[in-house]
């Protein structure tokens, strides 16, 4: 318990809460708000057949819509809103530029490629996976700050795209947070145990439901201290770093989801000091 309580001290103590959405338009993997109004009962609203995130804030609905990182900048993404009684509207969300890194890689071929006899379970993985997160829990997070799971240097990795023996892969939807093997990993947030799982990139995963399709994701642990179905306090420790799944070395990727979108965890943690 001693050893809980100094943690999350070490944690909050890292600077101030940085949760701010950009605005009403939205970057790829950025957060973008929607101004719902006053209505005396809050509105449900959906992007790309998700449900958003609503919360109150001065007397006004807003939502929060995570934005993928396939969107492609000068888009535009319908917001589909009803506000009960029948009334219904649709918005067009533009989507704006954002830069993020590009990595080029040359490895050798059984590195790059899954074995094909990983492949199936890989499938069956990936589907699970997809209905993790989609949930979606009506009571929603008293605030939208973070904690940063375990002290460490963020790598400033969340976005980037990777082109692999001249073939690009799927952008980097997470965070990765360097630290010794065995480091307690606390929970961001209070939340529920959605889901723990060895996948085959990720390795020892555990997947927590803050509410309103608020999600937080540590993976590549060495160890997990819960179980699904668990109720968790902020700061509680929940597993260990490791580098199980597909990792180079110890260390904590942390994602953030938002209707079952990555998005940058960054806007939800303290400030990084310098």
């Amino acid at each position: 318990m001693a050893s809980r309580l100094l943690l999350l001290a070490a944690l909050l103590l890292a600077g101030a809460v940085c949760a701010a959405p950009d605005g009403p338009s939205g970057a790829p993997g950025r957060v973008a708000r929607v101004s719902l109004g006053s209505a005396e009962a809050s509105p449900r609203v959906y992007l790309d057949g998700r449900r958003l995130m609503v919360r109150r804030e001065q007397g006004e609905w807003i939502a929060l819509a995570g934005i993928p990182l396939s969107a492609k900048a000068r888009s535009t993404l319908p917001v589909e809103i009803d506000y009960g009684g029948g009334r219904r509207e649709v918005r067009k969300l533009p989507v704006t530029a954002w830069k993020y890194r590009t990595q080029r890689l040359s490895v050798p071929a059984d590195q790059a490629e899954l074995p094909a006899e990983q492949f199936a379970r890989y499938q069956e993985q990936r589907v699970h996976f997809a209905q993790v997160l989609s949930t979606f829990t009506e009571a929603g997070p008293a605030d939208l700050g973070l904690l940063q799971p375990v002290p460490g240097h963020r790598s400033g990795s969340f976005g980037l795209r990777r082109i692999i023996n001249g073939m690009p892969r799927t952008p980097h939807g997470g965070l990765d947070i360097a630290a010794p093997e065995g480091t307690p990993v606390a929970a961001a947030a209070a939340g529920r145990v959605l889901d723990v799982g060895e996948y085959l990139f990720l390795g020892r995963t555990i997947v927590l439901d803050h509410g309103q399709g608020l999600l937080t994701l540590y993976a590549h642990l060495s160890a997990v201290d819960t179980a699904a179905g668990e109720t968790v306090a902020a700061g509680a420790t929940i597993g260990k770093v490791g580098a199980t799944g597909r990792a180079t070395g110890p260390h904590l990727h942390f994602s953030v989801y938002l209707n079952a979108t990555s998005v940058d965890p960054a806007i939800f943690l303290p400030s990084e000091a310098k």
